[in-house]
C-alpha cells in the first residue's frame, strides 16, 4: 500500500511485488496468453526512421542495408549481427547456450527487437541464464527485509480483498507466485537480464523470454523505467499496462516471426518455463492484468499513429489507473477519494515511516477479488469462470459489470494495541480497515454492492439483527464484522474484529436499523468451482507460456 505522498514503505497490495525489484515474468495459463488472430496485424510496414517520434514497425526484409552499419544508428543490427543472421545454435534440438555463444544470441535477439520495435539500443545488455533453484535462492532474499508494520499492512490489504486469509502470510503467498513461475526478469538497477531455466543440469535459454526482457531493457534505455513510478498500487499497475503491453506486443510479433521467418531457440520439454505451482489466484489475477489488457492498450495507441509514435509519447504521460488500460480511449479521470480518521481513541490509522498506510485497489484489483474463486472447486465465484475466461477464448476479461463503473477508491488500515502486540498473519484479525469506493453512476454503485454482498455470502457471512447493513463471519480466516454504507455514488466498507468495534474504527458504523443495501444471497447463476469453463481452465493449468510484470525496480 502506498500513500499518495509516496512514502518509502512497501505498497499494500504490492508488499512483495515492490520488494522483487524487477520487471520480469511469471508463467501463466494459456487462456491468458494465447495471441489473438489480430495480435500481429496491427504492425505496419512503414520504413524505419531514426526519429523515435516518427518510428514504426517494419515487417518486410530490408532490401537496402547500409554498407557501413552501426549498432547505434542501424535498426536491426547490433555488434556485427543482423536480425536474420543464422547461428550455430539454431541447429540444436535444445536451447542450451554455452558462455562463448551467449553474446551472439543476445546481439541477434537485440537486433530482432529493434527490427520489430524500430528503436535502437543505446547500450549493451548483460544476460545471465540460471537454474530455478538458483533464482529461488536469490528471490527468497528479497522477501526478508520487511517490517512488522509492512507485513500487517499487506496481510490486512489482501484480507480485505478475500485473497489471503488469517492463516496465511500474504508475503509467502506472493513469493510462491514468483518463486515457482518466473521465466525471466530485467533489473533496472543493474541493467541485467536473468533468464530462469527449469533444467537443473544444463540451463536453457528461451528466446521469447529473452526478447520480452530485452524490450524492457530498451524501454529503460530510451524512456527510463525507474522514473515511471505511481503513487498507489493501482497507478503502478496502470503504468505497467503500458510497459508490459509494449513488451508483450513485441513478443507476440517476435513469436510470429519465429514460426514463419526466423530460427529461434526454444527450450526442450525438460527446460520449459516454470509451472504455476500452488498459486494464489486472486494475487495472480491482480498482477496479471497489465499482461492481459496491455497489448490491447498498445494497439489502441498504435491506431493513433504513425507507427509507434503514440506509444513512445505515452511514456511521458502513462496511464495512471488500471481502468484506463481496461478501457483504452475512455479518457476516464479518477475521482479523489479520501478516508479521514474518524476512529475512537483506542484505534488509529496505521502509519509507516510517518505516513498513513493507505492505497487505491483500483478496477483490476476489484475484478481479481470477485474472480479469485473461479478456479476453486469448493467455493462459488462472484464472477463466473465462463465470464472471466471469455468462454475459453484464450483471454481474461477484466471488463466486468460489477466493477466497470469504478471511479476511485481508497483503503486505509486501522490498528490498535492488540493488533500491534500480535504477531504473524493472525494479527490482521485484530486490525480493521475502512475502504471507500466511488462509482460513475447509481447503477454502477448497485452492481458493486450486490457483488460484494454475494462475496460476503460465499464466505459464510450472516446479517446482524437490528443493525443496518451489518454482517458477521463467525469462523474461518475472514472472521469479523462488516458494515456497508452508501451515500449517493459512494460506498464505504468498514471491517472490525467485532460488531461492537465497528463504530470505534469508523464513527457511525453499524447503526441500529434494518438492511437497506446488503443482501447475503449467493448468486444463483454461478457454478461452483471450475463452472462452465472446466475444459478451458484444465488446459490452462497444463500449459505455461507467459511472463508477467513483477515491478519496475521500485522500493
Amino acid at each position: 500500500m502506498r500513500s499518495t505522498s509516496a512514502r518509502s514503505s512497501v505498497a499494500l497490495l504490492a508488499v512483495v511485488l515492490a520488494a522483487v525489484l524487477v520487471t520480469g515474468g511469471v508463467a501463466g495459463p494459456v487462456v491468458a496468453t494465447t495471441p489473438t488472430a489480430d495480435s500481429s496485424s496491427a504492425i505496419d510496414a512503414s520504413p524505419a526512421t531514426e526519429s523515435i517520434a516518427a518510428s514504426s514497425a517494419v515487417t518486410e526484409p530490408q532490401a537496402d542495408r547500409p554498407a557501413d552499419p552501426s549498432t547505434e544508428d542501424t535498426v536491426g543490427y547490433v555488434e556485427g549481427y543482423w536480425y536474420d543472421d543464422e547461428l550455430p545454435v539454431d541447429d540444436r534440438s535444445d536451447a542450451v547456450v554455452d558462455e562463448s555463444e551467449l553474446d551472439a544470441v543476445v546481439y541477434r535477439s537485440m537486433a530482432r527487437v529493434e527490427r520489430i520495435r524500430n528503436l535502437t539500443f543505446e547500450d549493451g545488455v548483460d544476460v545471465d541464464v540460471v537454474t530455478r533453484s538458483e533464482y529461488q535462492e536469490t528471490n527468497d532474499d528479497r522477501f526478508t527485509n520487511v517490517t512488522d508494520a509492512d507485513r500487517l499492512e499487506g496481510n490486512v490489504g489482501y484480507e480485505a480483498l478475500f485473497m489471503v486469509d488469517r492463516d496465511t502470510d500474504a508475503m509467502n503467498s506472493t513469493k510462491s507466485v514468483y518463486g515457482g513461475s518466473v521465466a525471466g526478469y530485467y533489473d533496472p538497477e543493474t541493467d541485467e537480464i536473468v533468464i530462469v531455466s527449469n533444467n537443473p543440469e544444463t540451463p536453457e535459454l528461451d528466446e521469447l523470454t529473452l526478447g520480452h526482457e530485452l524490450v524492457h531493457a530498451l524501454q529503460d534505455q530510451r524512456f527510463d523505467l525507474e522514473s515511471l513510478e505511481g503513487t498507489t498500487q493501482d497507478s503502478d499497475t496502470g503504468i505497467s499496462g503500458l510497459v508490459e503491453g509494449d513488451a508483450s506486443h513485441v513478443e507476440n510479433e517476435y513469436e510470429r516471426r519465429c514460426r514463419t521467418d526466423w530460427d529461434c531457440l526454444t527450450p526442450s520439454g525438460s527446460g520449459g518455463q516454470g509451472g504455476v505451482g500452488d498459486v494464489n489466484w486472486g494475487i495472480y489475477f491482480s498482477i496479471y492484468q497489465p499482461y492481459s489488457d496491455g497489448p490491447d492498450y498498445v494497439d489502441h495507441l498504435r491506431e493513433q499513429g504513425p507507427g509507434w509514435s503514440a506509444v513512445n509519447a505515452a511514456y511521458d504521460d502513462p496511464p495512471t489507473t488500471t481502468s484506463a488500460v481496461i478501457h483504452p480511449g475512455s479518457d476516464r479521470e479518477p475521482a479523489t477519494v479520501s478516508v479521514p480518521d474518524r476512529s475512537s481513541e483506542d484505534w488509529r490509522q496505521l502509519r509507516i515511516d510517518g505516513e498513513v498506510a493507505n492505497d487505491t485497489v483500483g478496477e483490476a484489483g476489484m475484478v481479481a477479488m470477485f474472480a479469485a474463486d473461479t478456479v476453486d472447486r469448493n467455493r462459488e465465484s462472484v464472477i463466473s469462470a465462463d465470464d472471466f475466461f471469455r468462454g475459453g477464448t484464450g483471454e481474461y476479461d477484466y471488463d466486468q459489470p460489477a466493477t466497470d463503473g469504478w471511479a476511485g477508491d481508497e483503503l486505509v488500515v486501522y490498528t490498535n494495541d492488540d493488533a500491534d502486540a500480535a504477531s504473524g498473519p493472525g494479527a490482521a484479525g485484530d486490525a480493521g480497515y475502512v475502504w471507500r469506493t466511488q462509482w460513475d453512476t447509481v447503477d454502477d454503485t448497485e452492481q458493486f454492492v450486490d457483488a460484494y454482498g454475494q462475496l460476503l455470502a460465499t464466505h459464510g457471512a450472516e446479517s446482524v439483527e437490528d443493525r443496518q447493513d451489518t454482517a458477521v463471519i463467525e469462523d474461518g480466516g475472514y472472521a469479523g464484522a462488516y458494515y456497508l454504507e452508501r451515500d449517493g455514488r459512494t460506498v464505504t466498507i468498514v471491517r472490525a474484529p467485532s460488531v461492537a468495534e465497528l463504530p470505534n474504527v469508523e464513527a457511525g458504523a453499524a447503526p441500529a436499523g434494518e438492511n437497506e443495501l446488503l443482501t447475503l444471497e449467493e448468486g444463483a447463476e454461478t457454478v461452483p468451482g471450475f463452472g462452465v469453463g472446466v475444459a478451458a481452465i484444465a488446459l490452462a493449468l497444463a500449459a505455461v507460456v507467459a511472463r508477467v510484470a513483477a515491478g519496475h525496480g521500485r522500493n
